[in-house]
């Protein structure tokens, strides 16, 4: 058997449960997860996938204009009328399914 190093790592709580719950379903530990994800950066030589800033940010209505917020609305608006919806049903499901909460 090799010889193995210890990892020590801060992470949110709630991500940590939210991972636990799909590696049990996986029946992969968690440090098997993190040595797997560690073969995959040395393989790739980098991070095993694509990491970018996300193509826009929520909008904190705080920080807003008068302005700002009614444009954030028509833009809302806007996609209702072309049909741009998700029922939160269906993304309460999504999440249920993906992570069985």
């Amino acid at each position: 058997m090799a010889r193995t190093s210890n990892i020590f790592a801060r992470v949110e709580p709630e991500i940590k449960k939210q991972a636990e719950i799909i590696l049990d379903q996986l029946g992969i530990p968690m440090s098997n997860a993190i040595s797997i994800f560690l073969r995959q950066i040395v393989l790739q030589k980098g991070i095993p996938f694509e990491m970018k800033l996300p193509q826009s940010k929520p909008v904190a209505y705080a920080s807003l204009t008068e302005e700002q917020f009614n444009a954030e609305i028509e833009k809302g608006l806007s996609d209702l009328g072309y049909g741009k919806v998700i029922s939160a049903q269906s993304v309460a499901e999504k999440i249920n399914r993906d992570y069985g909460i």
